[in-house]
């Protein structure tokens, strides 16, 4: 596991990390050739949300998320983002190449780690797919999250 990742993981709620920790060396374990989990995005401020939320509406880009600060996730530290990192050096989002060769893809190997855990994959949403994206089950849903007290370090109390 790498640094960037490392460091990630730290930083969501600490009810998944431990889980986060597990998922990634399953990942890494199952992808026997080149490719290994990067941890991409996890816990984000309401202003980087903002700041991602702007993209596409008044800063110059595609969009890239329909959530405003507060409205994702992400906020709150229960959802990931990942790519693959090719020999040590070169990010990849490509969801079908199979670089362990093992008639299936890199991609959907991670995939079936993450739903194993009980984490839903972006790639299934109806609209606004988002390949990267996996978010814990069961603590997915924002409007309940912000409701919540958080403790002194800012994550919210289960």
């Amino acid at each position: 596991m790498d640094k960037f990742t490392s460091d990630r993981i730290q930083k969501l709620h600490p009810v998944v990390r431990a889980e986060m920790l597990k998922i990634v060396a399953e990942c890494d374990l199952a992808l026997t050739g080149k490719a290994k989990v990067r941890i991409t995005q996890g816990l984000r401020t309401f202003k980087e949300q903002d700041d991602l939320y702007a993209i596409g509406r008044t800063k110059p880009g595609k969009k890239v998320t329909n959530a405003k600060g507060g409205q994702s996730v992400h906020n709150y530290g229960f959802a990931v983002d990942i790519c693959l990192v090719i020999d040590g050096k070169t990010a990849s989002w490509d969801t079908v190449k199979d670089w362990d060769n093992d008639q299936i893809a890199d991609w959907y190997e991670c995939v079936k780690i993450f739903a194993k855990y009980g984490w839903d994959w972006g790639g299934n949403w109806k609209k606004f797919k988002d390949l990267p994206h996996f978010d814990k089950r069961g603590f997915n849903d924002w409007k309940k999250l912000s409701k919540l007290q958080r403790d002194k370090y800012g994550y919210v109390i289960l």
